[in-house]
């Protein structure tokens, strides 16, 4: 996600590093770096230009406070100022329901910017927050586009209303929310068939629409894989229907950053939720400060851990723990572990959410495919050899390798980093318990846990290592 944009930005403020106080010198070169990686992010021009007279504003000749130097200043003049092109830091990404159900939520936009996908993911997240949304099928003149919302509508388990592709948009929406009020349905999502901003016939059929039902929520789905021209299509369609907010899908394949860092100036109205992936699990709330942050590779701590509150289990987290603190972790709760980490999504979404990563995310050798052998290696031992994997010989290997379609190698390289995670996590519980005992704990491989200047001098750990998930 903007990985383009945020290396450049990274790489220009870090030309201010080790100085004592930045001169209108130091800055005006580290903001042409910045104003050239804006453009090519296919930045809005206007919109870059305000971004760096804000940031020269207040940045020239600011000197070292306490405890901050001169990059970290500017850092946060930049975080905070792109926070504010994002969408600003104010609640108005808000979705808003009506006081008496049905609440009816209206999505527009261009043919192919992902519609009817991103329907069925709203749905899929409202229902999983404790709603009873229902989708309709208002697409009455894209072939098949009325079966594909009831695929998608069967795949989250929500109910589809249609009326078949005969029968006036504004008409249907209106029996939809009769049928949501009758079925007991809280909310109403309308999936509109796609359109340019400069048809005239059909944009007024969305008026008709928007009249018929007057929707809470007119939420314009956007490719941000277009830059600068979904910044023209917000504003085209907002002033026709004054729209609520924006859907931005593809973020996660974004890596300029031009349609994000455009459209709330332009248009004037939030980003409020961003496609992240395929997976009808793969929606977000949109934050302007978190994604500023990512973008300057602090991270983003909160969001993950919203993500995992959401994806994982806690009475299985908590039951995990145990075994951990009393080593009885065996290979069955390894795969566990494993399948709950694969509901949070790809394991490079996962790194770079976290402080420093972000930026180092391209030297890691992330394999998602590794993960899967590994599942296949200890789908193909018994219960017993999951829970004692000391018994597993070398007859057992060969049998495990070959029911794997692995080799007795990869089986071995397992086994033998199973039990250094082991030792790792053993070593990680008796360090908190020795901390909490005033005693130095003794760590895999014997050594004690070190304190004071000599701390985490083993020469023997510098030297990186591959191990899994990442890589063979």
């Amino acid at each position: 996600m903007f990985e383009s944009l945020s290396e450049k930005l990274q790489n220009a403020l870090q030309s201010l590093r080790g100085k004592t106080k930045v001169t209108e010198d130091d800055l005006g070169q580290a903001l042409r770096e910045v104003r050239l990686a804006l453009l090519e992010a296919d930045v809005n021009l206007q919109v870059v230009k305000d971004f760096i007279n804000k940031i020269r504003d207040r940045a020239t000749g600011v000197e070292v406070l306490e405890g901050l130097n001169p990059v970290q200043q500017v850092v946060k003049i930049v975080d905070e100022e792109l926070t504010n092109i994002l969408g600003g830091t104010e609640d108005d990404t808000t979705l808003h329901y009506a006081t008496q159900p049905p609440t009816v939520w209206m999505l527009v936009g261009l043919q192919g910017s992902g519609k009817t996908t991103h329907a069925g993911k709203l749905a899929h997240m409202l229902r999983r927050q404790g709603r009873k949304p229902m989708l309709v099928a208002c697409d009455i003149y894209r072939p098949a586009a009325i079966k594909q919302l009831e695929v998608v509508g069967a795949q989250v388990g929500v109910p589809v209303f249609t009326l078949g592709d005969k029968v006036d948009p504004a008409e249907i929406a209106k029996k939809a929310v009769a049928e949501a009020i009758k079925t007991g349905c809280d909310l109403v999502i309308i999936d509109t068939a796609g359109r340019l901003q400069i048809d005239q016939p059909l944009m007024n059929e969305l008026k008709r629409i928007k009249s018929t039902v007057d929707p809470i929520e007119i939420l314009l789905v956007l490719d941000s894989m277009s830059g600068q021209e979904a910044a023209n299509v917000a504003r085209g369609f907002n002033d026709v229907l004054d729209v609520d907010g924006f859907i931005l899908t593809k973020l996660d394949s974004d890596t300029r950053g031009g349609a994000a860092l455009s459209l709330k100036t332009v248009a004037n109205k939030p980003i409020k939720l961003i496609g992240v992936g395929e997976k009808m699990e793969a929606l977000e709330v949109f934050h302007a400060d978190r994604m500023a942050q990512r973008i300057l590779g602090m991270g983003d701590v909160l969001s993950l851990i919203e993500k995992v509150s959401q994806d994982v289990d806690a009475k299985q987290a908590a039951a995990m723990e145990k075994k951990l603190r009393a080593n009885s972790f065996d290979l069955g709760d390894f795969l566990e572990q494993m399948r709950q980490m694969k509901k949070l999504g790809p394991l490079e979404n996962i790194l770079k959410m976290l402080p420093g990563v972000g930026s180092q995310i391209k030297d890691l050798q992330v394999d998602e495919k590794h993960i899967a052998r590994i599942e296949a290696m200890i789908l193909s031992m018994t219960l017993q050899e999951r829970k004692e994997p000391g018994i597993i010989n070398g007859s057992r290997r060969r049998r495990i390798a070959t029911g794997s379609g692995m080799t007795v190698q990869d089986v071995n390289k397992l086994l033998t980093q199973f039990q250094q995670m082991r030792q790792m996590v053993k070593g990680f519980v008796a360090m908190e318990d020795g901390g909490r005992s005033g005693r130095r704990p003794v760590l895999p491989g014997g050594m004690q846990g070190a304190t004071g200047k000599h701390a985490g001098s083993n020469k023997k750990n510098k030297k990186h290592r591959k191990g899994f998930p990442f890589g063979r």
